[in-house]
């Protein structure tokens, strides 16, 4: 699309990445409308136009389309034939139905990755406990076992270590399910990369990522790990979006085992691992995505900054809403923060906080303190891991 012409996007879901996607197209002039089921998502509340519907019905992706422009993404949950429809009918979509199931359908990406020669866990498709048991037998215990559509934020997978267990996982995630084998990482990076409708692709700096009960808690930027790792990292990323021609952007989940990498899960649109680009990158990965779907001039990825580190805002355990914390918050100076407009609830994802400083562990304490008075949690218990990566 042609700079200066009437740029428009509308994305499917109106989430904290719809919002925050939202407030890159003020300054470049784009106009942008979501589709979400409630009237109050967090990026209507930003001010952004909004059709209401269902993203899993086929009939509100056409309305969506209607308002005109590219139809991308801010979650997974739409099923891939409703894309292959809209393309079939002439919508631009990006990313295209073709990758977009990469990140859609686990089933098909772990099959379509290994068919490709990209490095990751052994796994095979399954629909009962029996399945999950044979292929234990030949790969060992534990096993992680997924739904093959509709997991996110470590909903809908989990790891088990008995036939007991699998009969559980089975029940629960079945039948359409994803067994592979469990991967004793020493690290978990993650790298986003973006690719325009020109072909035009620039890569950001891997970042190391803190897990807890599956959510992602911690980012820190750049990852601790050597340069050969770095190069590894950023080539293996550039490869995919090559190899199945992105649109947009995409964040590459790795393990780091040893000196190799190995892929764990694809986000074919803007990710929670890529939050302190906003603050700490010449580009954000929000006005990235919305340069490449538009295939406008992909914007620089350097840092500005020495470290970053952004630790998200989860709900209290009481229900309390972080808005009531907020002003302890903003008392912590070089605490930038970002809350989504949610309702308030346990374990919630409900914002996050970055952090920029000379070093990681400059950034890390001030992103920590400011997060735990808005998660109303201990610093320690909120952005603690005995596996993060060392600064």
């Amino acid at each position: 699309m042609r700079l200066g012409s009437d740029a428009r996007v509308a994305m499917v879901g109106g989430g904290q990445l719809a919002r925050m996607t939202y407030e890159a197209t003020i300054p470049l002039g784009i106009r942008m409308t979501v589709l979400d089921a409630d009237p109050l998502a967090p990026a209507v509340r930003a001010g952004a136009q909004a059709v209401q519907g269902d993203p899993a019905y086929l009939a509100s992706l056409v309305d969506l389309a209607r308002m005109g422009g590219v139809v991308t993404f801010d979650h997974e949950r739409v099923p891939i034939e409703h894309l292959r429809a809209l393309e079939e009918a002439g919508v631009s979509v990006a990313p295209g139905s073709h990758v977009a199931e990469l990140a859609f359908d686990k089933a098909a990406s772990r099959r379509r990755l290994r068919a490709a020669g990209f490095p990751v866990p052994e796994a095979v498709a399954g629909a009962t406990a029996s399945d999950v048991v044979a292929f234990a037998q030949g790969a060992g215990w534990p096993v992680v076992v997924k739904a093959a559509k509709g997991g996110y934020d470590g909903r809908a997978v989990e790891v088990v270590a008995n036939e007991d267990e699998a009969s559980d996982a089975a029940a629960r995630l079945g039948p359409n399910l994803v067994i592979e084998s469990f991967v004793n990482f020493d690290a978990e990076l993650a790298v986003m990369v973006a690719r325009s409708s020109t072909g035009e692709i620039a890569c950001y700096d891997p970042v190391s990522t803190i897990q807890r009960d599956g959510i992602c808690i911690e980012v820190l930027a750049p990852a601790a790990v050597p340069a050969r790792i770095r190069s590894q990292a950023m080539d293996l990323a550039r490869s995919l979006a090559t190899t199945f021609e992105l649109i947009g952007v995409m964040a590459v989940e790795l393990f780091l085992v040893g000196d190799d990498l190995i892929i764990n899960e694809l986000a074919t649109r803007p990710h929670n691992s890529a939050h302190h680009t906003i603050e700490a990158a010449e580009t954000s990965q929000f006005e990235q995505h919305l340069r490449a779907v538009l295939g406008w001039p992909l914007g620089s990825t350097e840092l500005r900054v020495r470290a970053a580190v952004t630790c998200n805002i989860i709900g209290a355990q009481d229900g309390s809403d972080p808005l009531g914390r907020l002003r302890q918050a903003l008392a912590i100076r070089g605490a930038h923060v970002h809350l989504y407009a949610k309702t308030a609830r346990p374990g919630r994802k409900l914002g996050h906080v970055t952090a920029c400083g000379s070093t990681l562990g400059e950034a890390r304490t001030i992103a920590r303190q400011a997060a735990a008075i808005l998660s109303a949690s201990e610093p320690t218990a909120s952005c603690a891991d005995s596996r993060e990566v060392p600064t």
